[in-house]
């Protein structure tokens, strides 16, 4: 399984990089979108040709997560060229019906719910989900390549709570929501780098990727604090590593 970053920060793109976006490749080239933000398509065209996705799976629909879907379906429909599935399947879940009926768009891409209290089959993964703590309906989503058995979770946007470490346990890589310094107090909705660092601890987890960073705190401060939490884990920032195999 390959996990290549398109966008990490959260809220708003900033210094020409985008906000939450990741492409999955597993199998034999099986290319999921997880997440679609700002500036998420520029950064897929530079990896790989947007025609040739499998299918995209979103975990809330907050724009920063989202921005970049009706471009993508622009493309879709404006685009030449062979399309790999058609339409392009988007897959979201019906907690908020004006943005899935969105995820439609004439006859380019379809919408698709997910139960997340169910196992949903995507190619050669396994997803699974996690309702997350946010202000509207987010879910963590643990994808697991089923020949080989790796696994990545991606803890979406939430605040800490104990019951995610039981869900990302023994994660490949776990993409963390990484919003705050290790000194932030009251009433989060997404992780501290101290938060993040005890979440991967707890799931033991190989790999912590510290994503949805913040825009105004420095980004060395907050990989330096989850090391210094846990001093025996590889934690990488998503600024700084392009793709990860596993």
């Amino acid at each position: 399984m390959k996990l290549t970053v398109l966008g990490y920060y959260g809220g708003y793109p900033y210094h020409d990089h985008g906000t939450s976006s990741y492409l999955i490749t597993a199998g034999d080239g099986y290319r999921l979108l997880l997440d679609c933000g700002s500036g998420a398509l520029i950064s897929l065209e530079k990896v790989m040709d947007p025609l040739k996705l499998d299918a995209v799976l979103l975990s809330h629909y907050h724009q920063d997560h989202i921005a970049d879907i009706g471009v993508l379906q622009y493309y879709y429909q404006l685009k030449s060229g062979v399309k790999k599935t058609d339409p392009l399947k988007i897959y979201g879940h019906q907690e908020d019906l004006g943005n899935f009926k969105n995820l439609t768009f004439g006859s380019f891409t379809e919408g698709i719910a997910y139960d997340p209290k169910k196992k949903l089959i995507l190619g050669p993964l396994e997803v699974t989900f996690c309702r997350t703590i946010h202000p509207v309906a987010a879910f963590a989503i643990r994808l697991k390549e089923v020949e080989t058995g790796k696994v990545l979770t991606y803890t979406a946007d939430t605040r800490y709570f104990k019951e995610l470490a039981d869900f990302a346990m023994n994660s490949d890589v776990l993409i963390a929501d990484t919003n705050f310094a290790g000194s932030q107090e009251g009433d989060l909705w997404h992780m501290t780098s101290l938060q993040s660092a005890k979440l991967a601890l707890d799931a033991k987890a190989k790999t912590l990727v510290l994503s949805h960073l913040p825009q105004e705190i420095p980004l060395d401060q907050i990989l330096q604090e989850a090391e210094f939490a846990a001093p025996k884990l590889e934690v990488v920032l998503a600024s700084k590593v392009s793709e990860i195999q596993f």
